[in-house]
């Protein structure tokens, strides 16, 4: 279908602003120095940035002011990022919601502000776009889109977000029945399936929708697909990490792009960790999000240390592991342009870019 997109993401794009490597945060009455700031599209923008890194046809649907934070950010998802705003609207009485993020002993701290997004009942802003799949977070309200997304032909990939009042309602989860997949993390998934295990967690769940994820951290990602019959457990990629900011959506990313392929649920579960790991070796949400040439990079790597190593060495079995990298690297992408390094003080390069 001419024009159809990969991918569309409806939700809130914050202005991200983040300070990087504090040794400690300020006191009351003192003032620190931050070694490293960047600025970026934040919330949803996220998941749509990772996503248009990997080559998928990205659409967002958001609002965004006309104020300097939201020329900012629609300067950076539309001409850098090539993210489709077509289902987007912008709103001159209104001004962006903004997230101040203090990274620091490899761990964050965020202050945000911001009003409700301007939008219409069913939490979308210029309608439903034609697209082979949807990405939710699930809520009590503004979910009726979703089931026309999948009368539309849509993939919908929900997770959900921490319930603040600890009740952990099942009713949050009825729009499950119009999704394809659901991404929780183990401790979301385990407390609402009232399990103290995630493994429970996922036996529990898998009847409310085809495919069922749930992402351990360190401990990687186990996950069923009523589609094809398959279950995978497959361990997270060994990395320094320095900020799980944003990991989550990168996360879903990397999977949507491995299920929209079709790939083995196994594959699209190790690409999904891979992706992870190499976002949180860096600081920052969508700055943080990798390209097809980071992903080219950290292969190459691999793949020459599995080759020097004993057939029984890590090395060897993480080149095993993703020997399946050489078949879904796009060619053209393996120069691809990396990480972003978007700020609001380099607005002005990122134009001339274009």
């Amino acid at each position: 279908m001419p024009g159809q997109l990969d991918l569309f993401v409806p939700g809130v794009v914050y202005l991200d602003v983040i300070f990087t490597g504090l040794r400690e945060l300020p006191g009351p009455g003192t003032e620190v120095w931050a070694p490293g700031m960047g600025s970026c599209p934040g919330g949803v923008a996220n998941l749509a940035v990772a996503a248009s890194r990997l080559g998928l046809h990205t659409g967002l649907g958001t609002a965004l002011s006309t104020d300097a934070y939201g020329e900012f950010c629609h300067q950076v998802l539309s001409r850098q990022e090539g993210i489709d705003l077509s289902a987007s609207k912008r709103v001159s009485d209104w001004h962006s919601p903004v997230t101040v993020s203090v990274a620091y002993d490899r761990d964050r701290s965020m202050i945000t502000h911001g009003h409700p997004l301007p939008t219409e009942p069913d939490g979308l802003v210029n309608g439903l776009p034609a697209a082979r799949s949807a990405a939710v977070s699930l809520a009590g309200s503004g979910m009726g889109w979703v089931h026309r997304a999948k009368a539309e032909g849509m993939l919908v990939f929900a997770d959900v977000g921490w319930d603040e009042t600890e009740e952990w309602s099942p009713d949050v989860l009825a729009t499950l029945t119009d999704c394809h997949a659901f991404l929780p993390n183990s401790v979301e998934a385990m407390r609402y399936t009232r399990t103290d295990e995630p493994r429970q967690a996922l036996d529990k769940l898998s009847g409310l929708a085809p495919v069922v994820v749930v992402t351990c951290g360190g401990d990687g990602a186990i996950a069923t697909d009523a589609t094809t019959g398959e279950v995978a457990s497959v361990p997270a990629v060994p990395v320094e990490a320095l900020d799980p900011t944003g990991a989550g959506d990168v996360f879903t990313a990397g999977f949507i792009t491995g299920t929209l392929g079709g790939w083995p649920l196994a594959d699209r579960l190790a690409f999904a960790n891979l992706v992870a790991a190499l976002s949180v070796q860096h600081f920052g949400g969508s700055l943080s999000a990798p390209g097809w040439g980071d992903i080219a990079d950290w292969w190459a790597g691999v793949r020459a240390a599995g080759s020097r190593g004993h057939d029984d060495s890590a090395e060897a079995e993480l080149a095993r592991r993703f020997g399946f990298l050489d078949d879904v690297i796009p060619p053209g992408r393996r120069d691809a342009v990396h990480r972003a390094t978007a700020t609001i003080a380099r607005l002005s390069d990122a134009r001339a870019e274009h």
